[in-house]
């Protein structure tokens, strides 16, 4: 994967299996170049404070390498926050402490549960997230920070790319599973959250938790992350019912591709057919919480009727045609989704 750069910003790339590295990009034509460069001459500085929030468990290898990765920010965070989910030994909090970042210890498994410790404990007008097996650009902290330019933004993501590609379930997962989501800054207002009204908003093309930041008082006017979602409880999407819950409020988010963030992808098959249970898994459950706290018909729809639909389809496709490689992990998502239908049921009414 070959990424294209321009005045310090990505702009585009291309995949290379064979033969030299093109000098072009395919698919980046001077329009949206001289939109990039617009957007560059107009980005404003940072005018707001940011406690950087990272959430881990049992990974102090990963962490120590996101955490050397802090100082180099072009703009300092007024704090670093480091929120050990239950870790089963010290060197978490050892290689936090090492790092002069605050160490919060919160004993309730879950991704969202964590989430939530570190907000509490911000300090900064804007919280900013991160996971622990991300590389950050020496900008990714100025940059979003920066994209909160008016009242209206509650929320920011950034683009996240690969931080290797070297194994084939790495291959598979940016191929068919990407978290980034271009190069070009869109705003996802409230009117265009309004507008869908025959499907679910698809809150998910907002961003990645893995660069993801928030005003803080948003949690004090539309709730804290939900604790059933995501890694730990139902094993994925706190972050995009989040997001989903604001659009929902009135208020708008942002993804801001000046800001990048490199992400560690699982490198085993294993792992990788893990991580898509679970995201699956996560997904189903966060539909059932979208119904349950806006009462938007369209997210019951979706998750029992649509998306039961959508995979018998693909199914029949798959007994008719033979796999593709979008379903080789089909078994893993279809087992996921009904896991996570299972998992609302028995967590429903809960918050």
């Amino acid at each position: 994967m070959v990424v294209y750069w321009r005045n310090d910003r990505p702009v585009g790339h291309v995949f290379v299996v064979d033969g030299p590295v093109p000098v072009a990009v395919d698919g980046v034509d001077p329009e949206v170049l001289a939109a990039i460069d617009a957007e560059e001459k107009a980005a404003p500085m940072p005018r707001h404070s940011a406690s950087v929030v990272i959430c881990t468990r049992d990974r102090p290898d990963e962490l120590a390498r996101c955490l050397a990765s802090l100082p180099a920010q072009s703009y300092p965070a007024h704090e670093v926050i480091v929120v050990d989910n239950a870790s089963r030994d010290e060197r978490t909090r050892d290689v936090a402490l090492a790092a002069g970042a605050t160490y919060v210890r919160e004993h309730r498994a879950g991704l969202d549960v964590a989430r939530n410790a570190g907000a509490r404990r911000a300090t900064a007008d804007i919280v900013v997230y991160t996971d622990d097996d991300v590389l950050l650009h020496p900008c990714w902290l100025e940059r979003m920070v920066a994209a909160f330019d008016s009242l209206e933004i509650a929320a920011v993501t950034g683009l996240v790319l690969p931080a290797e590609l070297a194994t084939d379930a790495q291959w598979h997962f940016e191929t068919h599973w990407s978290f980034g989501r271009g190069y070009v800054r869109k705003d996802f207002t409230p009117e265009r959250f309004s507008a869908r009204t025959d499907d679910v908003f698809p809150a998910w093309e907002i961003g990645a938790g893995a660069s993801m930041a928030f005003r803080r008082p948003v949690f004090d006017t539309v709730g804290w992350f939900d604790e059933r979602l995501d890694v730990g409880q139902a094993g994925c999407s706190g972050d995009s019912e989040f997001w989903y819950r604001l659009l929902a409020h009135g208020r708008t988010c942002r993804y801001e591709p000046r800001a990048v963030a490199f992400h560690f992808h699982r490198r085993t098959i294993d792992g990788l057919a893990s991580q898509i249970f679970h995201y699956m898994r996560g997904h189903a459950a966060a539909l059932l919480v979208q119904y349950e706290r806006t009462g938007l018909i369209v997210n019951r729809t979706q998750a029992l009727w649509r998306m039961p639909r959508w995979y018998a389809g693909r199914l029949w496709h798959r007994m008719r045609s033979g796999a593709s490689a979008q379903d080789r992990f089909l078994k893993e998502e279809l087992t996921g989704y009904l896991s996570g239908l299972v998992f609302y049921w028995r967590r429903r009414g809960e918050s």
